[in-house]
């Protein structure tokens, strides 16, 4: 009897297969199919053969975290140039400027609500772009191939801050990348945050922005990024009652359960926390509920006296 296996086998990649391109753009196989391995292979005019070499790490995609990315139904061709759809590539079409993110979402009805304009305006006024100019674009921390809107979507405060670190260490943690945007070699940020108490657990619970950003109430991200002699030292402004977590990394968070449950509600059920201030919701219950039954108590005590007299 002739084993199933190997056709198991070939099922099981073709469902992962199809897993992984749900969601893409079906012209942009033809460029996955290059752009995914190790390797390329051509045809090689001058020699008249075929040739395998190793493709640069920089333009080698991971297909199911692009797959992931919010850009994942646009075509490459959308932000690439037309002429990529010719293989084996012109070399001058490296030197050639891409398109910025305000091509496509700037002055956009469809795109009002994200505020693009605002953030750029913003954006202008941080560090990195009066340091750098129009050298230092969107893509600088944002990878368009990878991008996901962590803070407007994702419910785990984890996962968003994760995520947003990540984008600031592509660089501050990589002296590679470091020197696209400083002559000088990159500063050890364990070093750099000496006065910080428990560094590595703010580095996984905190966003490096909720320090070093400006606050702006109308965007739920801000983007002006302050230099370094302006960063919130002030452990108080986090670690409050009225913690500026509450208007930066739990913005969108609040504003979603207030509109689903209401003002009142959201503030009863709020589940979010000070870091450092973990909260136990039976904690909160018990709480309220002395609190009602006190309540309770004197209002019965007004009552009763006054029936006395």
């Amino acid at each position: 009897m002739r084993s199933s296996f190997p056709y198991f086998f070939i099922l099981i990649l073709l469902l992962g297969f199809s897993q992984s391109s749900q969601g893409m753009a079906p012209e942009n196989e033809s460029c996955l199919k290059c752009h995914t391995h190790q390797t390329i292979t051509f045809h090689n005019n001058l020699t008249k053969r075929e040739d395998k070499r190793l493709m640069n790490p920089l333009y080698i995609l991971d297909k199911d975290h692009f797959a992931k990315g919010v850009h994942a139904k646009f075509k490459c061709i959308d932000c690439h140039s037309a002429d990529y759809s010719k293989y084996p590539h012109n070399a001058e079409l490296k030197l050639e400027p891409l398109s910025t993110c305000l091509d496509c979402h700037g002055g956009d009805a469809k795109y009002a609500s994200y505020q693009f304009e605002k953030i750029d305006t913003e954006f202008q006024k941080s560090v990195h772009f009066q340091k750098s100019g129009d050298s230092f674009t969107c893509s600088k921390c944002h990878n368009q191939h990878y991008y996901q809107a962590k803070s407007r979507n994702s419910s785990e405060v984890g996962d968003i801050v994760k995520f947003s670190n990540e984008m600031c260490m592509s660089c501050h943690s990589n002296n590679s990348k470091f020197q696209l945007i400083s002559d000088k070699l990159k500063p050890a940020l364990s070093q750099i945050h000496e006065w910080l108490p428990n560094q590595e657990l703010h580095f996984l619970n905190v966003r490096c922005i909720e320090c070093h950003t400006q606050v702006v109430d109308s965007l739920s991200v801000s983007h002006n990024i302050l230099p370094k002699e302006k960063a919130l030292k002030n452990c108080v402004e986090c670690h409050s009652k009225n913690s500026m977590l509450e208007a930066s990394l739990y913005k969108y968070k609040n504003l979603q359960s207030r509109s689903k449950i209401g003002k009142l509600n959201s503030i009863i059920k709020n589940k979010s926390y000070v870091i450092g201030a973990y909260q136990n919701i039976w904690l909160n219950y018990i709480s309220i509920l002395i609190f009602i039954l006190a309540l309770a108590g004197i209002t019965i005590h007004v009552i009763a006296r006054i029936i006395k007299k």
